[in-house]
């Protein structure tokens, strides 16, 4: 056991006779950490756009909900009928009537 120990610590396991198989170990574990950390890296990103598109999803939410009520107030009556007082065009007093067309034979 003590002999175990103390082949790790000099590194001994790398440069023996039968080394050829603890390097495979090592290159094979080096190279799953760097797929691991390549992985977590591209996960961060994802969740960083995600973060960024929903508030720009918000703000162009609340501009919709911002542009939709001024134009309910501009479809309004009474503010139609402030804008066309300037220009000296005045409501009807009589009602507007249907007219029919009889099609042609």
């Amino acid at each position: 056991m003590k002999k175990g120990i103390y082949g790790i610590l000099r590194g001994t396991f790398l440069i023996s006779n039968d080394s050829f198989k603890n390097w495979r170990i090592i290159l094979f574990i080096s190279g799953l950490a760097v797929v691991m950390i390549a992985s977590a890296h591209s996960a961060d990103q994802k969740v960083y756009e995600i973060a960024r598109m929903t508030n720009e999803v918000k703000e162009l939410r609340s501009a919709f909900v911002d542009g939709r009520s001024k134009l309910m107030r501009l479809k309004m009556e009474s503010t139609i009928i402030e804008k066309v007082s300037s220009k000296g065009i005045e409501t009807s007093e009589i009602p507007p009537k249907k007219i029919k067309v009889k099609a042609q034979e």
